[in-house]
């Protein structure tokens, strides 16, 4: 059984995620946890699947924080704050509103890794788990972390004021918090989307560039300077500079990695990341340390002492100097500082943008077929990384061949830094793969 992808556990309510899973999953978290901080993001289905999460944890005899509707940074990096030893976020992050989740985390803020995973995943299997007596159940405290969160990020940021004007995509979704940080900041902000509503009205969740579109009208349109999106439990951030343009995600974690890190230092980013970062932060001696796809891969590799940040294009954000979380509000207001002390719009001016290709392709058995394009790859190229799927570097280019998390497919992805050489390399990993589908 595979309980656990890159990201917790995700699917279709009622299908994938259901009650009986989440009391399961109390249980087994329950072994070895005298205290678990629980919260959810505003879809419906929460609720009921918060009672059930919280029902196997008390009959474990483990007592529950429950922070209710709220970020899942904010439980993320509750855990600490109120010494327990696990966290629980009910949610689905961007996806759209049918699914929903559930996400552990550690004391460290960082997310269960897959010794953790597997470790709940076998106790859920085997049923490997047992009632504490009657007069030993767990108890049940409400907490309201919004307001340490919004305290603990100003902290973090160590900055007395900022005279700016933000509009903030709250996404329908449990980042309220981000205009909690950024009015006490001394921001004028102005929402979109504010309403927490599981249902998603105003835009899908994801903070896409096409699903931003509102947002960056009204930045471009007004006197704003800066727009912020998050995504349904405010893992996500993404930004709008001031002329209306939409920060893609390696822009975006190049200036992050750019402001974060030292020279001398490392930054932690997956492997389909663009090499405008790696290229970006050489001019200021700053080296990238790859990793598989998934915030919880980021967080390790961030736990060395030379990496200063970890990010995902896809908006997730981590400094680990503060925690090992993604933490959307924090990410908000540190652009909307560095947007403050020089406009993002000539920052991601300085930043190099390259052709990239991608591709999907149906194959029968994605497992196999990835075995066999890893041994021809190993074999045909020198500079090979595998840690997730099989990324071959090739100075002035690279391509990456990686199975789909979800379906029977492969992803392709080229770059290169001219278009011709981006086309010839995206047709070189299609014939990597070719031979492997046969």
């Amino acid at each position: 059984m595979t309980l656990f992808g890159t990201s917790g556990i995700r699917g279709p309510v009622g299908e994938t995620v259901t009650a009986d899973l989440a009391l399961s999953l109390g249980r087994a978290l329950g072994v070895d946890c005298d205290r678990v901080v629980v919260g959810r993001d505003p879809r419906a289905s929460g609720e009921f699947l918060r009672s059930a999460l919280v029902a196997g944890l008390c009959e474990s005899g483990t007592d529950v924080i429950d922070v209710g509707v709220a970020a899942t940074p904010t439980v993320g990096r509750a855990v600490g704050w109120r010494d327990a030893d696990a966290g629980v976020s009910v949610t689905a992050s961007h996806n759209p509103p049918a699914d929903n989740g559930l996400k552990l985390w550690q004391p460290s803020g960082q997310a269960f890794d897959s010794d953790g995973q597997e470790r709940i995943e076998a106790r859920i299997a085997e049923g490997a788990f047992e009632p504490a007596a009657w007069d030993e159940s767990g108890s049940v405290e409400t907490w309201d972390a919004r307001a340490r969160h919004a305290e603990v990020v100003r902290a973090d940021l160590d900055r007395e004021s900022m005279d700016s004007r933000v509009v903030v995509d709250v996404g329908n979704g449990a980042g309220g918090v981000t205009v909690d940080i950024l009015t006490s900041l001394g921001c004028h902000v102005e929402t979109l989307n504010a309403q927490p509503d599981g249902a998603f009205p105003g835009r899908p969740s994801e903070p896409k560039a096409e699903n931003c579109t509102s947002l960056s009208t009204l930045v471009a349109e007004s006197d704003a300077d800066i727009g912020i999106a998050h995504d349904g439990d405010a893992d996500r951030m993404r930004a709008v500079a001031d002329d209306g343009t939409y920060l893609t995600g390696d822009v975006t974690l190049a200036l992050f990695a750019r402001a974060a890190a030292e020279p001398g230092q490392r930054v932690a980013v997956p492997v389909d990341t663009s090499l405008a970062v790696a290229d970006y932060l050489a001019e200021v001696d700053v080296g990238v340390e790859y990793t598989p796809v998934g915030d919880v891969y980021v967080a390790e590799a961030a736990e060395a002492p030379d990496v200063a940040f970890g990010g995902e294009p896809s908006g997730a954000w981590i400094w680990p100097d503060h925690t090992l979380c993604p933490d959307g509000p924090l990410a908000a207001a540190t652009i909307a500082a560095l947007n403050a002390d020089r406009p993002l719009a000539d920052r991601i001016a300085e930043v190099p943008t390259y052709p990239i290709r991608r591709d999907s392709v149906e194959v029968e058995d994605k497992e196999s077929v990835m075995e066999r394009v890893r041994e021809r790859v190993l074999a045909d190229y020198d500079d090979v990384t595998t840690l997730d799927g099989v990324r071959v570097d090739l100075g002035d280019a690279w391509f990456l061949l990686r199975a789909s998390g979800t379906q029977q497919l492969v992803r392709v992805t080229a770059e290169a830094r001219d278009e011709g050489r981006a086309d010839e390399v995206l047709s070189t990993a299609r014939d990597c793969l070719a031979p492997a589908r046969e």
